[in-house]
């Protein structure tokens, strides 16, 4: 690891700039860190710490940059632009966190009035590759509002400390952190969308009326109709926020509830159908063969068979059974 570490008189702050190795251990953990650091630029300054950057990660505002790489860069202080091939200019205050993807061209520079700091992780591997691009992140919407918040910010110095300790296995817990930054980021984006804590709060009791009412035929409209809310607009907003329709959410309620009561329970497959409000048990039987891929039966006994194999005490209790069948 090649590591520096410059004191910058201006900011009176430290600069940190770690660049990974990484074996094929490491590359077997799915995810692996190639930078990581922090750097303080000040006002009216040329950027003093581009030179003494290896060649790959070179930054020209002129040109622009190609990694081969994820990067995470959080904005702390001061404020500037970025811009990406699938996201337009825009400009970057601090609170803000951009990820860069592999292979995509993008520029960003700081506010010569202001200068900025940033904290920043550099990251790869299979995992990381299949996460990314998706329906969690894309390119066309590289930049994220979150304020100026402690937990990254703690976040980014554990990884640094871990990186600058270099001690066996540091690649797989600072790698943990940065798969737990990702996704803390995609919540509390996902979050911030709906501020409005009355809309919430509807989203929220309505799955509780939907999980009380287990074992009643109530529809997503009379659900809304409760809650003083027009269907559509609710069907909608419970959507966007769940991620699934109230429909949906209510036939997965219903099917975790089917699974523990053929598990745990030795209920019939049709006193459990109508303990569900199915009209029939071949309508229950549809429903968990559609969902599960097997039948009510076979959800059964293939799960019993499961749980009696890993039980060490009936393993036991048969053992002692076997036993005291043979002659003495």
């Amino acid at each position: 690891m090649q590591n520096l570490e410059i004191n910058t008189m201006d900011t009176k702050s430290i600069n940190h700039f770690n660049y990974l190795t990484v074996n094929d251990k490491d590359r077997e953990w799915g995810l692996f860190l190639t930078t990581c650091g922090y750097q303080s630029i000040p006002p009216s300054k040329v950027n003093p710490f581009l030179s003494i950057h290896p060649s790959v990660y070179s930054f020209n505002t002129k040109r622009g940059r190609v990694l081969d790489e994820f990067q995470l860069l959080f904005i702390v202080k001061g404020s500037g632009s970025f811009e990406s091939t699938h996201c337009a200019k825009t400009q970057i205050s601090a609170g803000n966190i951009i990820l860069l993807f592999p292979g995509e061209w993008h520029n960003y520079s700081y506010d010569a009035h202001t200068g900025w700091d940033e904290y920043w992780v550099g990251f790869d591997g299979i995992n990381a590759r299949s996460m990314m691009p998706s329906s969690f992140f894309s390119e066309s919407d590289p930049v994220f509002k979150v304020g100026i918040d402690d937990e990254f910010i703690s976040y980014y110095k554990s990884i640094i400390e871990y990186a600058e300790q270099e001690a066996k296995g540091y690649q797989q817990v600072a790698s943990s952190i940065v798969r737990h930054m990702l996704g803390l980021l995609y919540f509390k984006t996902q979050n911030s969308l709906f501020s409005d804590k009355e809309v919430v709060d509807k989203i929220n009791q309505a799955r509780i009326i939907i999980r009380n009412n287990i074992n009643n035929k109530i529809s997503p409209a009379e659900v809304a109709e409760q809650l003083g809310l027009g269907y559509s607009w609710f069907r909608k907003a419970f959507k966007k926020y769940a991620g699934i329709s109230p429909a949906q959410f209510q036939l997965q309620i219903r099917l975790q509830r089917a699974k523990d009561l053929l598990l745990n329970t030795n209920l019939s497959v049709s006193e459990i159908a109508y303990e569900l409000t199915f009209d029939t048990p071949g309508q229950f039987s549809t429903f968990f063969r559609q969902k599960a891929g097997l039948t009510p039966k076979e959800f059964r006994n293939t799960g019993r068979l499961k749980m009696d194999s890993n039980n060490p005490a009936l393993e036991q209790t048969a053992t002692e059974s076997d036993d005291t069948d043979k002659p003495v």
